[in-house]
């Protein structure tokens, strides 16, 4: 495994960061792995050296926060960096379950530590933007449990770049404790990212942790071939992003094509791209499998040139940007 500071908080993850969004109950995703496949995988990891693990308070209403939580007690605490998030319904819905009202805040982080059986939670994300509360009451709330000590660094998910240059202005001016992390929809076949957000981080020294880094697994396979799979039948957001359009096929034939030259496969180097990245400190992978998993983590040691870099991006044209809400 190989190490890396998260942004500026001096903080050291691994390069992969194991999402936990695949864990939980099946009621809602036939694919969802319940607490024993979760284990195996979770165990496999800090195995392997991951140390970085991503839920979040919605994921199978709060189980998969119960899963990990379940899980890490057994190991060295100190040793694990855990992220969640918070702005969408947990365990239960009501009025105030969703949104980033200090209210909902703090009864959400509180029911997020009990279900991690944690104190303290390392990073705080809210989980896309709130347009009915401002940015000063989330930042104040967030701040708030910083201060606590229920958490320590505090981060963001998908927006427009404005609306994180607010944010962290707002921080600045209040002296507020300053999002440390930016987790955003980046990939191959959708990099719109590149334009304004992925700059910004680099120039505040915000971690990324980007999300869906194989475009929720359009880079696992021929693009052909996506509906073979129990995910790839049921999981709606893989059609509900552009990957198919602005150059997406031809993109995903010349994975496919890499992958055959290096004796690797198309995931691989879909992850390895991402390595490649300077401003991106941790791509998220989530995976239902221990085979895929090994393979992610040794996906650190396949080396692209600079030509194989411009051979898979080359193709890519503009497409819709669909993450922000």
């Amino acid at each position: 495994m190989e190490y890396t500071t998260l942004g500026s908080t001096g903080m050291e993850v691994s390069k992969i960061c194991l999402g936990c969004m695949s864990f939980g109950s099946n009621a809602q995703e036939d694919w969802i792995l319940g607490e024993e496949g979760g284990r195996e995988i979770i165990e496999r990891a800090i195995d392997l050296g991951i140390n970085f693990f991503d839920t979040a308070n919605v994921y199978s209403s709060g189980t998969s926060e119960q899963i990990l939580g379940n899980v890490l007690s057994d190991y060295d605490r100190d040793e694990q960096v855990v992220a969640t998030k918070v702005r969408f319904p947990g365990a239960t819905d009501h009025r105030n379950a969703a949104g980033l009202s200090r209210k909902t805040i703090e009864q959400e982080l509180q029911h997020s530590l009990d279900r991690l059986g944690m104190d303290t939670v390392d990073l705080y994300q809210i989980h896309r933007w709130d347009y009915d509360t401002p940015i000063e009451e989330t930042l104040r709330a967030l701040d708030d449990a910083v201060r606590r000590n229920q958490v320590r660094y505090i981060g963001a998910s998908s927006m427009w770049t404005h609306q994180f240059q607010e944010a962290l202005h707002t921080s600045d001016r209040l002296a507020l404790e300053r999002f440390q992390a930016m987790q955003n929809h980046y990939a191959l076949a959708y990099r719109e990212e590149e334009r304004e957000m992925l700059p910004l981080c680099e120039k505040e020294g915000i971690g990324v942790i980007p999300w869906s880094p194989l475009a929720h697994g359009y880079f696992t396979r021929p693009h052909e071939e996506m509906d073979a799979t129990t995910r790839g039948e049921t999981h709606d957001p893989l059609y509900d992003h552009p990957y198919r359009e602005g150059g997406g096929i031809e993109i995903n034939e010349r994975v496919e094509e890499l992958a055959e030259e290096k004796g690797v496969t198309m995931a691989q180097i879909a992850l390895a791209w991402h390595f490649h990245k300077d401003w991106v400190d941790a791509p998220i992978v989530g995976t239902t499998s221990v085979e895929h998993l090994e393979q992610a983590v040794e996906a650190l040691d396949i080396d692209l040139s600079d030509s194989d870099i411009e051979y898979l991006e080359d193709p890519y044209e503009p497409v819709e940007v669909t993450t922000h809400e």
